[in-house]
């Protein structure tokens, strides 16, 4: 992970001082160095670009979503991946390109199907029977025609370094190729005059170091492509292999470089078109965390201190799982630093805690710093993928605010929630209690 430190031992994040940003806009704070947004992007389109292969590399949205990072997205050539209403309307208010919107989701809504037709965006990433179904009567109802995606289970299931060959088929998404269920979707799709059906997609996982389970993948999806073309003359315009492609958090994790990632695809689906004679589709990708996990800092202000002697020593921070569920959630690891003490030694062991009434409410554990006090300016790394997009107001905290960097100056992109806000939706009990009265016989 990146560290740039000026001469006073200061952190710099898009080379301004940590301590400007959070003196500017208070702590908690999301910083993203944009720079950083950038060139992981470009790290999947160029390298498409340079073997000139046809590609559409789609921004997972769901990591970080605001109208100011889907600008960058747009102005970077991405396309755009969005699972809700929500996400699209944000799209459209950034004013992304319809055609290079996505929408993916296990259980899209009529309303949301129907938006997505409305504003014709390029694909839908179907994902089972009942959406079919949806789908059909919206198209017919509205008299349009729609581009998508089959969304398989290819049977193969990635874990960082390790990639089993069953029980994906288990999974809320997509239609399983092993039981027949994804040809019969298929030939449910394929039947509509209303539905072009692009190719097909899958997704094995997340924060995936290795390129072994992608190439699986591709393999048992060309083996099916291909039979699809003997049996029912269908050739397959688009590949679409998902995302998940790792970053790191912490110095135990060691992932590729986002290129080695695409080249692999590429040599893949090279292979695969060789060997089976098959059309070279066009390859779609999906990263969401590649591109803004690492462009993310959170800077926190510490405060109490707890020194449990022969146990633990806890900080606490202004933060915590209303800025940073993953933590509480599935015991992600972060690394961190005392932003203004860069050149001191990290000799003291430190429990990073939030400050939520939550005793699951813990940032990190175990993690060496200089001397902690009061005040001190903390900066977690890697922050920038499900930090913001999961925030929330528990214990009805604010959520924090979110700040671009580029060329040495920085720009307030989400504001940071007030009291009025937090209690905006809030409506006051006006129905009068009705009491029941008993009559006497007395």
């Amino acid at each position: 992970m990146r560290r740039e430190i000026n001469d006073q031992g200061k952190l710099l994040i898009g080379g301004i001082p940590a301590s400007v940003i959070a003196k500017t806009y208070g702590t908690p704070v999301y910083v993203y160095d944009v720079e950083r947004i950038r060139q992981n992007a470009r790290a999947f389109v160029q390298t498409f670009k340079n073997h000139n292969i046809p590609a559409q590399v789609a921004y997972a949205s769901k990591a970080f979503s605001s109208i100011a990072m889907l600008e960058v997205a747009d102005q970077e050539g991405l396309s755009l991946d969005v699972v809700s209403e929500g996400e699209l309307h944000t799209a459209i208010l950034a004013g992304f390109p319809v055609e290079k919107i996505h929408m993916h989701g296990n259980n899209k809504s009529l309303a949301e199907l129907q938006m997505a037709v409305e504003y014709n965006i390029g694909c839908i990433v179907v994902d089972n029977f009942y959406e079919i179904a949806l789908l059909t009567d919206v198209l017919a109802e509205k008299e349009k025609s729609m581009d998508v995606l089959l969304r398989v289970t290819p049977g193969i299931e990635a874990h960082t370094h390790d990639y089993i060959l069953t029980g994906q088929e288990d999974s809320k998404f997509g239609f399983d190729l092993s039981s027949g269920q994804a040809e019969k979707a298929f030939q449910l799709l394929n039947a509509n005059d209303q539905v072009t059906v692009k190719g097909l997609h899958c997704h094995i996982g997340s924060q995936i170091f290795e390129t072994s389970g992608f190439t699986l993948a591709t393999q048992k999806l060309f083996n099916t492509m291909k039979d699809w073309r003997e049996r029912f003359d269908y050739n397959a315009d688009v590949l679409n292999l998902g995302g998940g492609f790792g970053i790191q958090y912490t110095e135990e994790d060691d992932p590729l470089e986002l290129d080695q990632y695409a080249i692999a695809l590429i040599d893949e689906v090279k292979l695969q078109s060789e060997k089976l004679n098959y059309p070279m589709p066009e390859i779609w990708i999906e990263p969401g965390r590649a591109i803004v996990g690492d462009a993310g800092v959170t800077l926190y202000t510490t405060g109490s201190i707890k020194d449990i002697p022969g146990v633990r020593t806890y900080v606490s921070v202004d933060g915590g799982m209303t800025d940073n569920i993953r933590p509480a959630l599935y015991q992600a690891k972060y690394d961190a630093v005392l932003a203004d003490k860069m050149h001191e030694r990290a000799e003291m062991e430190y429990a990073i805690a939030g400050k939520c009434c939550e005793s699951g409410d813990m940032l990190l554990w175990d993690v060496k710093l200089p001397k902690v006090e009061p005040h001190d300016l903390m900066a977690v790394f890697s922050t920038g993928a499900y930090g913001y997009a999961m925030a929330n107001n528990y214990n009805r905290f604010g959520k924090a605010a979110v700040v671009f960097v580029e060329n040495g100056e920085h720009q307030l992109v989400v504001r940071r929630e007030d009291f009025e806000e937090i209690t905006r939706l809030d409506l006051s009990y006006t129905k009068q209690e009705e009491k029941n009265y008993e009559t006497s016989n007395d």
